[in-house]
């Protein structure tokens, strides 16, 4: 079985692959003669390569979100950097060449100025910016070949996995009790790495998951839905951990294991 490194190194190879292919589409989308005379100066018939090329418009979003989850977890002092060159900025007074973004791009917002409708920005002015998303999301491969980096949180999300898949087992059989333990201990563990890098502290020396939980929703890391959602499956856990009158059913410890999974999966 490929461990949790594995996988982000191919999904990383994938988006950059991808996005290589973006850059292009942009420039012969947006430059086509500037596209045309580098493709002719190679020797390359340009629309036979136009023709191979994904829609900026209709891809980059996918590859936004996917590159913004896996910068997230693996580069999250980049990550406000990759959004910025997204996102408009805020405030804005005007549209330059400056301030343009690729939002505007996907929009396709050009301005102009004055009675001969001078242009002042369009779409190529997103393609710096696009240069930038892709240069930050390779120099993640940089942190795989690195001795510095710490794949700690790596092996652990292995750890939190095979426990996962211990725990569904252990409901397939009807120890409903001793699944949801199991998968109480995965969520517990997994909010204390959370809290550990956003440099959150905890009063208590053994933080429950409701501990884990407020001291989270307190620091803005989540929201009160996400809190709830939290609570809520520390209650099943405590159910099936500590009430020894009520049998947790079946039912709850299914969601309990979806919910695990789902924060596993969505809070970093």
């Amino acid at each position: 079985m490929s461990s949790n490194l594995d996988r982000y190194r191919k999904d990383l190879y994938s988006l950059v692959d991808k996005g290589n292919k973006l850059h292009l589409a942009m420039q012969a989308e947006y430059l086509p003669e500037q596209f045309k005379s580098a493709l002719k100066r190679r020797g390359t018939e340009s629309k036979e390569i136009a023709k191979a090329l994904p829609s900026f418009n209709l891809a980059y979003q996918s590859w936004y979100s996917e590159a913004k989850v896996l910068i997230k977890q693996l580069l999250p002092d980049r990550l406000s950097d990759f959004v910025r060159h997204y996102e408009k900025p805020k405030p804005r007074k005007e549209i330059t060449f400056e301030s343009y973004r690729i939002e505007d791009c996907l929009q396709g917002i050009t301005i102009t100025r004055g009675w001969e409708k001078e242009k002042v920005a369009g779409p190529e002015a997103a393609i710096p910016h696009f240069r930038q998303q892709l240069a930050i999301l390779a120099s993640v491969e940089a942190r795989f070949e690195s001795s510095l980096f710490d794949i700690r949180q790596l092996v652990q999300a292995d750890l939190f996995d095979s426990e996962l898949d211990a725990a569904k087992e252990l409901a397939k059989q009807n120890f409903t009790r001793a699944a949801g333990a199991m998968a109480g201990v995965v969520l517990e563990k997994h909010l204390g790495q959370v809290c550990d890098n956003h440099g959150i502290k905890n009063p208590k020396s053994a933080p429950a998951i409701s501990d884990l939980g407020n001291a989270l929703k307190n620091a803005n890391v989540i929201d009160i839905p996400t809190w709830r959602f939290v609570q809520q499956l520390a209650d099943i856990r405590n159910l099936c951990d500590h009430d020894k009158k009520v049998e947790p059913k079946v039912e709850q410890v299914e969601d309990l294991l979806a919910g695990v999974m789902k924060v596993k999966k969505t809070l970093f």
